[in-house]
């Protein structure tokens, strides 16, 4: 499964690269979408790779994001209760397992937004016009994506054991 994060805006977008992303529903900066890893969405993430970041996401990353950021129609946060009622897995970690394996898409669960919003990511991007392996931010990340997205869940609160995110 891949995490798919829209690190740059509308202004001089490639009208191809604007179509993907918007096929992808990736409309505003710091939205993710998760997304199956196979040959069409790869050729997308090919066309918009330089307003996108995108690397193979993990299980622990899945469930963090489920548990604090997943939303229903209606502005309503994905709680416990909600989640046997919706998808009929007993916690975040056995979702975010069906998620990974294949078993369960996730704009498949009933009810759930589909794009998931994300805040900026604590110490900010590193460049937003380069590429990855050149020390920016655009383009594959790889399973550096998860680091990212711990950074973008919520800031200034302690994740991890630490003061630092």
């Amino acid at each position: 499964m891949l995490a798919v994060i829209r690190i740059r805006g509308e202004t001089g977008i490639r009208p191809q690269a604007a179509k993907t992303a918007y096929l992808m529903r990736l409309h505003r900066v710091n939205h993710m979408v998760l997304i199956e890893d196979n040959e069409i969405n790869r050729g997308m993430l090919k066309v918009a790779k330089d307003y996108v970041t995108w690397g193979e996401v993990e299980d622990s990353t899945i469930e963090m994001v489920l548990k604090y950021r997943s939303q229903l129609k209606g502005h309503e946060y994905l709680d416990e209760e909600e989640l046997k009622e919706t998808t009929g897995y007993k916690s975040y970690k056995d979702l975010a397992e069906a998620l990974q394996q294949g078993k369960l898409k996730y704009k498949d669960i009933r009810d759930i937004v589909p794009v998931v919003r994300l805040n900026p990511p604590k110490g900010g991007y590193e460049a937003i016009r380069k590429p990855f392996n050149q020390g920016g931010s655009a383009g594959y990340r790889g399973k550096d994506i998860n680091r990212l997205i711990l950074k973008m869940l919520k800031p200034g609160v302690d994740l991890n054991g630490t003061n630092e995110n």
